[in-house]
């Protein structure tokens, strides 16, 4: 008998699958199809925000590209307005001429320049037009006679007003006695300056603004060498390096009439002269206006200007710019401003040192936006212009 080889033998069993199995199964399954659908879903996301970054870059890059060939187009294309804007502003400036000789030749520089100048008034004032104390404050011939006479109630010494136009802001000063209005100069001229506010406040002022240029190497000059000559009290107390601005001496005589003229300084003390400084342009000269070809060569810029009404009374202009305190600052052409003189009827009026320079101090505040490159706006300066009580 043979016998059976049970090893050999495969035994095989039918696998039997209960309820459970087969749902655990269909848990497995629908587990595996989410992951696969939460990574297409994520992937989908992925390749959606890709897609929308290229579009962006693509949107940006047109956008610079159209922003660059505008801003060529200003610069050198055929309208001359923004490069006589550009060029005369910032040569007008002591530290940001390197724009316009970035963008610009010396040639087209200079041609520009030349189709942008003042001619000033040949004359130097009359001070027999001027009679002081002959304003009214209670009759007005227009609403900026108004402005300029109706005095704030409990203040016979002078009156503060702004208004804002081209978008800059104007603020005027009238000062009703000139016999009250003095030069006076930091404390150690020559060696450094010191703020408007400073030397107001040093000299008993109740208003102050700035007066004389200065040396201000790389826009970081400390203020204390005026340009041109300074004459206090009738007598010179500085000469400085010669004055590049045009005009000449600014300044009141023994009247307190003020006296714009190109003599020279002892010419000038022989005449009456008490206290000047020199600076320019003049804008007015006995009710004559300068002329003015194109913006008249220093384009926008903050400004302050010293000027007299037939009446005598006196105003002070400080005008900001649009805001900023780097790079182009605005502020106001010599065309608008000899039209905003003239309607306040200045008769005779001068332009002093603008920019970073222009401030106003009242009561020890600073009252307008100024420039500088202080935390407060303020700069260093040789003298100013004060009001006594």
């Amino acid at each position: 008998m043979k016998k059976e080889n049970t090893d050999n033998k495969v035994i095989k069993k039918k696998k039997v699958t209960t309820e459970k199995e087969v749902e655990t199964k269909e848990i497995k399954d629908n587990n595996i199809d989410n992951k696969k659908k939460v990574i297409k879903k994520k992937r989908k996301k992925k390749n959606k925000f890709k897609f929308e970054i290229k579009t962006w870059m693509i949107v940006v890059l047109i956008i610079l590209d159209m922003g660059a060939i505008f801003c060529l187009g200003l610069a050198y294309g055929p309208y001359k307005g923004f490069r006589e804007y550009i060029i005369t502003t910032a040569m007008a400036t002591m530290n940001h001429k390197y724009v316009a000789r970035f963008l610009y030749s010396e040639e087209t520089i200079n041609e520009v320049l030349k189709n942008n100048t003042i001619v000033e008034v040949d004359e130097n004032t009359n001070t027999d037009a001027i009679t002081i104390g002959q304003y009214k404050s209670d009759s007005f011939e227009s609403v900026y006679d108004e402005q300029v006479l109706k005095k704030d109630e409990g203040n016979d010494l002078y009156k503060t007003f702004k208004f804002k136009e081209g978008g800059s802001t104007f603020y005027v000063t009238a000062i009703y006695d000139p016999s009250k209005i003095d030069l006076v100069s930091s404390q150690r001229p020559g060696v450094i300056g010191q703020t408007i506010k400073t030397i107001t406040k040093n000299n008993k002022g109740v208003i102050g603004i700035n007066a004389s240029g200065f040396e201000d190497s790389g826009g970081m000059g400390n203020g204390s060498r005026a340009t041109g000559t300074v004459i206090q009290n009738g007598k010179i107390t500085w000469k400085g390096r010669p004055n590049r601005w045009g005009g000449g001496l600014i300044g009141f005589n023994k009247d307190h009439k003020l006296v714009l003229t190109k003599e020279s300084p002892a010419k000038a003390i022989k005449n009456g002269m008490m206290d000047a400084i020199t600076f320019g342009p003049f804008l007015i000269v006995n009710g004559k206006e300068a002329k003015i070809k194109g913006n008249g060569g220093s384009g926008y810029q903050p400004r302050t200007i010293i000027a007299q009404r037939q009446d005598g009374v006196v105003l002070f202009f400080v005008i900001d710019g649009n805001g900023n305190k780097t790079g182009f600052r605005g502020g106001v052409s010599f065309n608008k401003m000899i039209e905003v003189l003239k309607r306040y009827k200045a008769y005779n009026a001068a332009n002093l040192d603008g920019g970073a320079s222009s401030i106003l101090i009242i009561n020890n505040k600073i009252i307008n936006n100024p420039v500088g490159y202080d935390a407060t706006g303020e700069r260093f300066h040789p003298n100013a212009w004060i009001v006594r009580k």
